[in-house]
């Protein structure tokens, strides 16, 4: 399991806890930082506190659903309000328990979840001009190898090979690629689009643009 949480006396105490029970603890207390965590240590849950440094915990969340993480999540957090119970669990969370809790009931919940993910885990995608994600960690492969992506990168490859010869539009996109940035302009897509297709530049799939449409992924074999 990933457990996010930036205080150290309760990351600590909660890693023990959970290392005691038998389970595998991968911490992170940054949560600019909890994404690169979660793409890398594949876990069956993930334990996340809200009030992070860097970036808050619902703004992970948001953007790890938006890349495809499915992991299911236990949103573990001070702010016990019905509205915030609400506003996590519409974000993606599949689980909410306010501070303070009972380390029993914590572990029950925890396990749960990891049981729920691994009967239900989907395979993985069939390829697609050499092109799969995988459905664990929602890394791209490219010919059985991982595609070195952003996560801006990583998210729009994943939105297209879902339906790949589907023109997906461009403010479909921009949802998905820039989650949670209001700011941001639907012209941002194609500078994604392009750094995106220079690296798949000679390996038979190609990002077609479709004027007022939006985007598709194809054979260019």
């Amino acid at each position: 399991m990933l457990l996010v949480e930036d205080n150290p006396a309760m990351q600590t105490t909660l890693q023990r806890s959970f290392e005691r029970r038998g389970m595998q603890v991968v911490v992170c207390g940054d949560g600019s930082r909890a994404l690169d965590r979660w793409r890398a240590s594949v876990p069956d849950v993930v334990v996340l506190d809200l009030s992070l440094p860097g970036t808050d915990g619902l703004t992970v969340l948001s953007q790890a659903r938006a890349e495809g993480l499915t992991t299911p999540v236990l949103i573990l957090t001070a702010r016990g309000t019905v509205g915030d119970r609400i506003l996590g669990l519409n974000t993606g969370a599949d689980d909410y328990l306010p501070k303070p809790f009972d380390l029993d009931e914590l572990e029950a919940r925890v396990r749960a979840l990891s049981r729920r993910n691994v009967a239900g885990r989907p395979p993985s995608m069939p390829e697609y001009c050499g092109l799969r994600i995988d459905a664990d960690s929602g890394a791209i492969y490219l010919h059985g190898a991982v595609m070195e992506l952003t996560a801006r990168e990583a998210a729009l490859m994943r939105a297209l090979l879902v339906q790949p010869g589907h023109a997906i539009a461009k403010e479909r996109l921009l949802e998905l690629v820039f989650a949670g940035e209001s700011d941001v302009q639907p012209e941002a897509v194609e500078v994604v689009a392009y750094r995106l297709r220079k690296k798949l530049s000679g390996t038979g799939a190609q990002i077609v643009t479709l004027r007022g449409l939006g985007y598709l992924l194809k054979d260019g074999a």
